[in-house]
């Protein structure tokens, strides 16, 4: 059978030989990413490393490229939603396992670490501001996977069912898809300091997460219906905006990925925290200690 030939309207190459919206060079790449949603926390992840070697900024892509403890390690900022995700998925793994040159597929595939670091809203109300959470699954409200063949594969369909029926799920909405973060990365840096949860991936930042601002919401007691849904004893911790696609996804191109985020705001309380920073300093450092011993 023929290789199959990525045209250029499907991967699109900068004339520098970069790839499209991340600006970046395959031999920029490095195994071990970590990914924010701020393009000003990227020189707050950079700030531990021993070396900086290269810097790129296109959009609200920004990348920084060193070394830790030795080994090469780059910080990407996403900017916000799933929408990026899809592209800053595809785009990484693109520079690693697809040839620029005949834009044919390697035939040796190579495997990206990438743990996104982000912040959270706890949709429980005994999860304490300031606690990291790990997104042992995540349920994504976006449909980003959902374009994609073989997504049922790597989804957790039972769980999608009964969310579904338990919350009368809106059929006006994107379907929603449940998967797992990568265990061996989960195994290495969530110790008895961070929470395992489940996480939602929201679509939106205010009615698709149940804020009301002028606009009245299509279902308002979306969130209690979601903080009293128990699946096999397990409950749904938190809302953020990129988890699922990213270890959706991921899991489709064979990769390894997970989100942690820091609790800045509790939902069902309604309370916040002015000094979230603090804590995420710490969690950026935490992170980067476990993936880079």
């Amino acid at each position: 059978m023929a290789q199959k030939t990525i045209a250029p309207s499907e991967l699109i190459i900068n004339d520098d030989g970069s790839v499209f919206h991340l600006h970046l060079l395959p031999e920029q790449l490095t195994d071990k990413i970590i990914l924010v949603g701020d393009p000003g926390r990227v020189d707050l992840v950079a700030s531990f490393f021993d070396t900086r070697d290269f810097a790129v900024q296109s959009r609200e892509f920004k990348t920084i490229g060193g070394t830790l403890r030795g080994t090469p390690v780059m910080c990407l900022s996403h900017g916000i939603g799933p929408d990026n995700i899809d592209i800053v998925a595809t785009e990484l793994d693109a520079l690693a396992n697809v040839d620029f040159a005949t834009r044919t597929v390697r035939p040796n595939h190579r495997t990206l670490e990438m743990v996104r670091i982000g912040t959270s809203g706890a949709l429980q109300p005994d999860i304490p501001l300031g606690t990291p959470v790990i997104a042992g699954k995540s349920i994504g409200f976006d449909g980003v996977l959902n374009y994609y063949a073989g997504r049922n594969d790597v989804a957790d369909l039972d769980y999608e069912k009964a969310l579904c029926d338990h919350t009368d799920w809106n059929p006006l909405w994107a379907k929603p898809y449940v998967v797992d973060a990568d265990e061996e990365l989960v195994e290495r840096i969530g110790k008895d300091d961070m929470l395992i949860g489940n996480t939602i991936s929201a679509v939106g930042f205010y009615g698709p997460q149940g804020r009301e601002v002028r606009l009245p919401l299509a279902i308002p007691d979306l969130n209690s219906r979601i903080e009293s849904f128990r699946h096999n004893g397990m409950r749904i911790t938190n809302y953020e905006m990129e988890s699922a696609p990213l270890q959706g996804l991921s899991r489709l191109m064979g990769h390894k990925a997970m989100t942690v985020c820091s609790i800045i705001a509790n939902r069902m309380n309604h309370n916040t925290t002015p000094n979230y920073r603090t804590a995420v300093t710490d969690l950026i450092s935490t992170v980067l200690d476990r993936l880079i011993p």
